[in-house]
């Protein structure tokens, strides 16, 4: 099968890019630069959404210049408020960045790798220009591998841009139901929030909270930050789901991505429960606190990669 794309705006989520490889097949959409579909050797391993919605819950989209929330929608740059606007109305916060309703366009298409880019332009609340850029590959084995670069311009200001990257896959394994699954991560703390999804401090990961030696999602529902992670002999952090059956899947991340997001609701369509594994280089309200944050000069650029791994 050859590199395919769809007409510019032939769908509501826009432009639809398919790779494929030794067993494996993808759709990228240009909304949000969103994983549409991914499976291996017929397994579903993403929770798939038609061309013609947007994505249900955030569903694979890329998150740029920040993941997840900024309470408020508001931050402070040398003691002058920078008002974001509001995209999460239930909290008045400002939620996955800049770029989740804005198109992406292809740099490069081939049979088994995709390169697309957005375009950040001071805004709103972020005085800075920017190019988010992901490139999507396939490997022998049909293995997907992710490598997000956030690239600063220049400003309005001349300063620096705070910058954090994410991204939001939910996985699965195939039809096995998302409770039936055992969810393994080296987490060893995790983000308390308040009412408005904002962290207020970090716990130890004990309890309901404690995954390191894998734990049934069985009933468990959750929207939570994760840290303290443990990266392995190949310098990767990596969190995995095991079905009943010996089948499996996994993110991983590398050593910029010391964050996970671990989002686990009931109200999936066409799913009892899924399950979002969201690499992250900083938290939640990043702009605010400085935690994981990074400030990238005019000329500089933030890279991230990520993965998702099966056993089939």
């Amino acid at each position: 099968m050859n590199a395919t794309s769809s007409a510019a705006g032939a769908s509501i989520s826009g432009e639809q890019f398919s790779i494929r490889r030794g067993g494996g097949q993808a759709v990228i959409a240009a909304l949000a630069g969103a994983l549409r579909e991914y499976r291996r050797d017929g397994v579903d391993l993403v929770e798939s959404f038609d061309a013609d919605a947007t994505p249900p819950f955030a569903a694979g989209i890329l998150l740029a210049p920040w993941p997840n929330r900024i309470a408020g929608a508001a931050w402070d740059l040398d003691g002058a408020t920078q008002q974001l606007d509001v995209t999460e109305a239930a909290t008045g916060n400002a939620i996955h960045g800049l770029l989740r309703n804005t198109g992406y366009r292809a740099l490069e298409h081939g049979d088994h790798h995709v390169t697309i880019a957005a375009e950040i332009y001071p805004q709103h609340g972020y005085a800075y220009r920017l190019t988010h850029t992901a490139r999507y590959e396939l490997d022998a084995d049909g293995q997907l591998a992710v490598t997000q670069r956030l690239a600063h311009h220049g400003s309005l200001d001349g300063g620096p841009a705070p910058a954090a990257l994410g991204a939001h896959p939910f996985l699965r394994v195939g039809d096995v139901p998302t409770d039936e699954l055992r969810l393994t991560t080296t987490a060893t703390s995790f983000l308390p929030v308040d009412e408005k999804m904002i962290p207020v401090g970090t716990a130890d990961a004990a309890g309901d909270m404690d995954f390191r030696s894998g734990r049934l999602l069985d009933g468990f529902r959750t929207d939570t930050a994760f840290g303290g992670l443990s990266l392995d002999d190949d310098g990767r952090y990596h969190h995995r789901l095991d079905a009943p059956d010996g089948r499996g899947v996994e993110l991983w991340a590398d050593a910029t991505c010391p964050y996970v997001h671990i989002f686990v609701t009931d109200k999936f369509p066409g799913r009892d429960a899924a399950i979002a594994i969201e690499p992250m280089t900083a938290p939640a309200n990043t702009f605010n606190t400085g935690e994981g944050l990074t400030w990238l000069a005019p000329g500089e650029e933030l890279v991230a990669h990520w993965g998702i791994t099966s056993w089939l």
